[in-house]
């Protein structure tokens, strides 16, 4: 005899992507699926910078701040940077002075900027892509198959 049981949709929270860049970027999927979206438009450098900001704010140590600093901006910084970010010259020239001794803050600036970006340019494509389209019809299908059997 099946019993029957409550299948769990997060269509509500697909949708829910669409409130904010933040709500976007906080949720492990929802940073997953606008990275891939990134990729597919070659502009993935910005996330990857911004989550590089963030996980360098929360370092306590002091040898890893300067080794960390180093890394971002290597990656997103300098130029000729692999992964080069576009930011203005004078972002860019204050972030070179300062990276022989850099503060948990010395990105804040650039991050703005990046973050400033994709809110307003990335994230407004990434809500009219039909890759997002098609997960937030995907979970809305999902959702009317509420019970299933389980035998």
């Amino acid at each position: 005899m099946p019993v029957c049981c409550f299948h769990r949709s997060n269509a509500g929270e697909t949708m829910a992507w669409s409130e904010s860049v933040d709500t976007l970027l906080a949720n492990k999927d929802g940073l997953a699926a606008f990275r891939t979206f990134l990729k597919s438009e070659f502009s993935e450098e910005n996330v990857e910078f911004w989550l590089a900001c963030e996980d360098f704010k929360k370092t306590k140590s002091s040898t890893k701040i300067a080794s960390k600093a180093q890394k971002i901006y290597s990656d997103f910084i300098q130029a000729d940077a692999p992964k080069e970010i576009n930011i203005d010259f004078h972002t860019k020239t204050h972030i070179s002075q300062n990276i022989s001794e850099p503060t948990l803050s010395c990105f804040d600036d650039a991050q703005r900027l990046i973050y400033s970006l994709m809110a307003k340019d990335s994230f407004p494509r990434f809500l009219r892509s039909e890759a997002y389209q098609k997960l937030v019809k995907k979970q809305q299908n999902g959702n009317q198959k509420r019970w299933l059997p389980i035998f």
